[in-house]
């Protein structure tokens, strides 16, 4: 079974036992614009919570991605190199932006919203 949660920042994480799908929201490809460029991390690379791993370029703005996770990096998605703009029309499904393998499980627990928690947050901005 998959859990799928909300960050502060913007970002989306599905959960299915420890392998873990990282992607931004909705919301957040609104406020970015058109997305021109994304530059993706490295497959195997060991990422930290906190520490941007991604940046993601619109017409407005660049803007770093921040792991929501601690884990290792088994896939990115190599079709946002060619087409970003996959973000634009599908953010929280098919333009997820990397899989990571995690090791600690309890790292859920704090920090993170249900849907009804972040469409609360977002009114609020």
């Amino acid at each position: 079974m998959s859990k799928l949660m909300y960050t502060k920042e913007h970002e989306w994480v599905k959960v299915e036992g420890n392998k873990v799908t990282v992607g931004i929201t909705n919301h957040a490809q609104d406020q970015l614009g058109d997305i021109v460029f994304v530059e993706l991390p490295e497959v195997d690379e060991e990422v930290e919570k906190g520490d941007d791993f991604v940046v993601i370029e619109s017409v407005k703005a660049a803007a770093d991605v921040y792991s929501p996770v601690e884990g290792t990096i088994v896939e990115v998605n190599e079709e946002l190199e060619d087409s970003p703009e996959l973000i634009n029309e599908d953010a929280e499904e098919n333009a997820w932006i990397a899989k990571f393998e995690i090791e600690d499980t309890d790292q859920f627990e704090e920090g993170f919203m249900t849907l009804e928690e972040y469409q609360a947050l977002i009114e609020e901005e």
